[in-house]
């Protein structure tokens, strides 16, 4: 398979940070409010807002936080008037980078990112440079404590798991985006815990960086995703253990 996503993994073990920080929920709103712009308010007829509320229930918001974007996204209540974006960029290194943003005004989210890439050695690109790299994903991660690694692992492909993963205590479960909801359904039918499901972009490509480079590029992204608009970054960096760790530090 392609790249797993390296960053994605980092950032999820960093999310309680996240959360402290008051980010969380506001990124778990836009994305609520912009899935029912696209495909309505009813869970049931759009995938992408079930997806969505699904994610901000495995980070604990509030049922009345999950209502207030709906109506948000719906137009009965004032706040829904944003817009997506795709920026795309390149890392100290060489290492691609795809922003999925969600602003009520393009121009400033636009600068805002361009300052961070230039701030922090890498550089903003054309639409269309870098994105051709990712595909796709669905990233279901299940807690493994006491449980048997390879049994789940087997679980998960016999659900139809496209490929399966151990990394820092869980295992990571890649599918096709529309099997995503079904796979977590079947492991849940057999009572396996799900920490946390998402849709992902994995590169089809890794980038090996020094460490200097890689530091420079966790910096950037840590950057981009403390950008209240920012909703996603992803990018095709594979870092060592050794230099999140210290970068941890």
């Amino acid at each position: 398979m392609s790249g797993h996503s390296k960053w994605a993994t980092i950032k999820h073990a960093k999310g309680v940070a996240d959360a402290k920080r008051g980010q969380l929920f506001t990124k778990l709103t836009r994305e609520i409010i912009i899935a029912v712009h696209e495909g309505g308010s009813n869970p049931d007829a759009n995938f992408r807002l079930r997806l969505a509320i699904q994610k901000a229930k495995d980070s604990s918001m509030p049922s009345d936080n999950i209502e207030r974007a709906i109506k948000k996204g719906s137009g009965e209540t004032e706040g829904g008037s944003l817009a997506e974006m795709v920026l795309e960029g390149y890392a100290p290194g060489g290492a691609a980078i795809l922003v999925q943003a969600v602003s009520d005004n393009r121009n400033r989210t636009v600068q805002d990112v361009r300052n961070i890439f230039a701030r922090n050695g890498g550089s903003l690109s054309e639409s269309g440079s870098v994105a051709w790299i990712f595909e796709q994903k669905g990233l279901i991660r299940v807690p493994i404590n006491n449980q048997n690694s390879e049994e789940l692992e087997l679980l998960a492909i016999d659900a139809g798991a496209e490929d399966v993963k151990v990394e820092d205590g869980s295992l990571e479960i890649y599918t096709k985006p529309e099997d995503m909801e079904r796979i977590r359904r079947a492991l849940q039918e057999k009572n396996i815990p799900i920490d946390s499901s998402e849709l992902v972009m994995n590169s089809k490509n890794m980038v090996e960086l020094d460490e200097k480079a890689a530091l420079q590029t966790l910096k950037l992204l840590d950057k981009l995703e403390e950008l209240d608009e920012v909703q996603h970054v992803h990018t095709n960096a594979d870092f060592a253990p050794e230099v999140v760790d210290k970068y941890k530090a």
